[in-house]
């Protein structure tokens, strides 16, 4: 009797295995991923979360609006290292969320490599502010001047040697994951530590007042200080009032999505918030002009706003000037008000101002939806707890760097060139920039000839004693810059 062999199915390679099973459709990718879930508005979220957020938000944000102020008017420099510090924050934010996905993949020193190029690109950059506003100090110090003269050469070496570190770490296998890493953390400097290099050079923008327009009893020599309010403090304060009157605005009346980076984000609080910021602006740089801590040069870093600060005649940026209203505007007006008004005084910084309320009311809020993308790209909510009710310090500062490039390029396009133009002679001419051509364009006998000739002038002009000459003259010289210039 004939059997029939029953064939056995053959068991599948484990290969075959895997490809068999069903492949994640976009269905099934969108039920895994929360942000496709539709977003709650502020509006329509549960009383009791919603308050409690508010609460919590507006205690934070005035805490960090006090110290801000605290810090501002305790002086200069703790402002400068403020901005340092913040920079430091973010960038360790931003490269933190990107550490998670180096250490699955085994990419050793990613983070070593992330600060040693913060470490040398704040060197190069604010090195740079550095010795062009404090030349005069910078170039006649015998420690600082071969750093001085060989800062971009130096700046390039170390540069270098974090990017041959990196060439020779690069492993076969993880080349992609490598360059992604390095490619991210050059991101993290361009738009952080480059970004805030300028909001330094805005300070010192306002911290210098050239010596052609110093006050009276002040000396061409000294250093002298002072805020401009038009180049920090105000470009500042009108991103964190927008911020306020964003949310607030979007809290009670937000109903339409502006954008979907950000589902919270909402048109009445993006448009809200642009009417009140440029009032803000305005009021806000009316008040400044009155405070001559905020617009009169000071003597040194050590000035604070309890110092005794006062100046006269003031930057004409910050006087009134009558400005004639349209005919159309003048006949409105006296119809609404029943009351003719031709004129009107305005200071040409509240017109400033109102230019810079709408950059930051209009275009550095997508420094933030940018910021935004980069958490939905990592999947993360905030890119830190640091502060409560808002997130890391990331999620605060996203608008700030932008802003404080724009009012960089603002006043070098339209208030420092009209400067330049009205005191040609006197704005380009520093003991500074006179100092560094002398040292790094004439050798050392030129230079000694040229002291030589400053002391006969000023001999001769009565300012000196005539006995100078022999105690700073040929006589006064080392016996080794003897043996050099006998040669």
């Amino acid at each position: 009797m004939a059997t029939t062999k029953r064939r056995s199915s053959p068991t599948k390679p484990p290969q075959q295995q895997q490809r068999s099973q069903p492949v994640p459709t976009t269905t099934t990718l969108k039920k895994q991923d929360p942000s496709s879930d539709p977003p709650i508005l502020l509006a329509a979220e549960p009383t009791s979360k919603k308050w409690r957020n508010w609460w919590l938000r507006t205690i934070t944000t005035f805490m960090m609006i006090g110290t801000f102020f605290t810090i501002l008017a305790s002086g200069h420099i703790w402002v400068i290292l403020m901005v340092i510090a913040i920079q430091t924050i973010v960038y360790n934010e931003v490269v933190q969320i990107a550490d998670i996905p180096a250490k699955e993949r085994s990419v050793k020193w990613f983070k070593t490599m992330s600060w040693y190029y913060l470490v040398t690109t704040t060197y190069f950059l604010h090195g740079e502010s550095i010795i062009y506003y404090f030349e005069q100090i910078v170039l006649v110090d015998a420690f600082l001047l071969p750093f001085a003269v060989h800062h971009r050469f130096i700046s390039f070496v170390l540069y270098t040697i974090g990017f041959v570190f990196f060439v020779m770490n690069l492993r076969k296998g993880l080349y992609k994951q490598q360059f992604a890493q390095y490619g991210w953390t050059h991101m993290a400097l361009l738009l952080i530590v480059f970004q805030s290099h300028f909001i330094v050079n805005n300070i010192l923008e306002g911290l210098i007042c050239w010596a052609g327009n110093r006050p009276e009893g002040t000396n061409g020599i000294s250093i002298l200080l002072s805020y401009d309010s038009s180049r920090f403090v105000l470009p500042t304060s009108l991103v964190i009032c927008n911020d306020i009157f964003a949310y607030v605005c979007g809290f009670f009346w937000g109903r339409t999505q502006l954008i979907q980076l950000s589902p919270k984000k909402t048109v009445e609080g993006f448009v809200g918030a642009w009417i009140c910021t440029l009032i803000f602006g305005f009021l806000w740089a009316s008040l400044l002009m009155r405070w001559d801590y905020m617009i009169c040069p000071v003597k040194d870093l050590s000035t604070s706003a309890w110092s005794s600060v006062s100046c006269d005649p003031k930057n004409p940026v910050f006087i009134a000037v009558p400005w004639t209203l349209p005919e159309t505007w003048s006949w409105a007006i006296g119809y609404v008000f029943k009351q003719q008004i031709n004129q009107v005084w305005i200071a040409p910084v509240q017109l400033h101002a109102i230019v810079m309320a709408c950059f930051a009311s209009l275009i550095a809020p997508f420094g933030g939806f940018f910021a935004s993308g980069v958490k939905r790209a990592f999947n993360v909510k905030d890119f830190g707890t640091s502060i409560p009710g808002h997130g890391g310090m990331t999620d605060r500062m996203d608008c700030q760097f932008f802003m404080g490039l724009f009012s960089f390029m603002y006043y070098q396009s339209f208030i420092k060139v009209k400067r330049e133009r009205t005191h040609m002679t006197t704005y380009n001419l520093s003991v500074g920039a006179i100092l560094g051509t002398v040292i790094n364009g004439l050798p050392v006998k030129d230079q000694l000839e040229l002291l030589e000739r400053f002391l006969t002038y000023f001999v001769n002009q009565g300012i000196l004693d005539p006995s100078v000459m022999e105690k700073c003259g040929a006589g006064a010289l080392t016996e080794a810059a003897k043996a050099v210039f006998e040669q």
